[in-house]
């Protein structure tokens, strides 16, 4: 799930209060901003001040700050390591590009003290966390990688999970949950009407197609939520949001990646087999929510959205393995959410930090329960084998999940800014109007450039 593109209501306002009780994890799985976009790895030429921890006090209290979703596990870390002194506050976690956490850290900056240790967030707070706030300082991420959580580690991550994470040569925090896309299909109907799940976007058209013709009303897709260009144009390779250098980024909108998905979705658009309203949108699932037969979407679409929003049945729905082109070989799909951990490099214990840090993202008792499917790969093993994440579906969902987790193009990079913003503002509006997305690349294009530039970004758009 995501900041920008979870079903979400309206936009919370930033709270930040120490509590004793969590909200209930099942109304708040959904709401809880998980990540802006993902990111390709950065290096940067210019040098940075080799990290220096401060005066360690083992057996200090660390204080640690969670969204309410993730807050059970910092609770039950706490409950199974009672030595750990902690103190437990709740804030938004950077949902919705809330600034909140980045703010408050430069207040922090300024007074000396009152940094966090731990905190959880969106990849969008790691390309701040990771940079000096003034010349000479050190960033307020601590580099994990430096001699806190071992290499082996953070090999166990998923294929390029950690990119978010990896500025000028280091890494900055440990990722907990990614939201690898898939091919999801009602397998009730696909089998009942004799069709043949697609392995090839070719395949997916040409049955788009078909099903309009034989079953008018039913649909193989929706353009019309903040994060369908993740789905679709970041599975497509489009280079949207490309960092060619830590300041640089291409959004070349007329590349042919981004062309030929423009053009595969208007013609499924017209044919009313992709709608432009969105799957989240008022009255969606009432009105058309029987009607999915696919959908191209995140992992957690299986129980946030055809269960919990759509009430589809038991094992009716199932999951397939990301489209390839026909001719390559190569998959790459999308990600629509994950968040991320940080220990902050002012702790004065950074042992206990750490150990909480890693214990929240690769350890089973933690991530066997959680909402959303584990970066960690052992840990999302033991999440796909707990019942309660894969007994709904309708077929074994271990084979794409884990194929698609390490098939993430790490090429659609993480900004300053989100990448849902321009979407929502210029491109959905468009489809609204009924212009054609291949139409509208160039206005979306103007739009994402004018938002990097406006954080210090220099543009390519060829």
């Amino acid at each position: 799930m995501r900041s920008s593109g979870s079903p979400r209501i309206g936009r919370r306002r930033p709270v930040l209060r120490t509590t004793a009780a969590a909200l209930s994890l099942a109304t708040t799985a959904v709401l809880a901003g998980c990540a802006s976009a993902d990111t390709t790895a950065q290096s940067s030429s210019s040098a940075q001040p080799a990290f220096k921890p401060a005066t360690q006090k083992d057996g200090s209290q660390i204080t640690v700050w969670a969204d309410s979703t993730r807050l059970p596990s910092v609770q039950a870390y706490q409950k199974s390591h009672p030595n750990v002194k902690m103190k437990i506050v709740t804030y938004d976690g950077g949902a919705d590009g809330s600034t909140y956490l980045q703010t408050k850290v430069q207040l922090f900056d300024r007074t000396g003290s009152g940094w966090p240790d731990v905190v959880f967030g969106s990849p969008t707070d790691v390309t701040w966390a990771s940079e000096p706030t003034k010349p000479g300082a050190q960033p307020f991420a601590a580099p994990l990688d430096d001699k806190l959580v071992p290499q082996s580690t953070l090999d166990g991550f998923a294929k390029g999970s950690l990119a978010p994470c990896q500025f000028n040569g280091h890494t900055y925090c440990l990722r907990n949950d990614i939201a690898q896309v898939v091919l999801w299909y009602n397998k009730t109907l696909m089998d009942k009407w004799g069709y043949k799940v697609p392995t090839t976007w070719e395949d997916y058209e040409a049955l788009g197609k078909q099903v309009a013709k034989d079953h008018p009303g039913y649909l193989v897709g929706s353009v019309g939520d903040t994060n369908s260009h993740e789905s679709y144009f970041w599975s497509g390779q489009c280079p949207a949001f490309s960092l060619t250098k830590p300041d640089t980024l291409r959004s070349a909108l007329q590349d042919p990646n981004c062309t030929r998905m423009a053009t595969l979705l208007d013609g499924l658009i017209s044919a009313k087999a992709v709608t432009t309203k969105g799957f989240f949108s008022q009255g969606f699932a009432k009105e058309s929510g029987s009607k999915v037969l696919m959908a191209y979407g995140p992992s957690w679409y299986g129980q946030y959205l055809f269960k919990a929003a759509f009430n589809a049945p038991a094992k009716q729905i199932a999951a397939a393995s990301p489209l390839t082109w026909k001719g390559e070989t190569t998959a790459a799909t999308g990600n629509v959410g994950g968040g991320v951990w940080m220990v902050s490099s002012h702790s004065a214990n950074l042992k206990a930090s750490t150990d909480l840090a890693t214990w929240l993202t690769t350890s089973d008792e933690n991530q066997t329960s959680a909402p959303t499917y584990p970066a960690y790969t052992k840990a999302a093993t033991a999440w796909l084998a707990n019942p309660a994440n894969s007994g709904y579906f309708a077929n074994d969902v271990s084979k794409p999940f884990q194929e698609a987790a390490n098939e993430v193009w790490t090429g659609w990079s993480n900004t300053k800014f989100p990448d849902a913003t321009a979407w929502s503002s210029v491109v959905l509006p468009a489809l609204t109007a009924g212009k054609t997305l291949t139409s509208t690349l160039p206005a979306w294009q103007q739009e994402i450039s004018n938002e990097a530039k406006a954080h210090g970004y220099q543009v390519v758009n060829q």
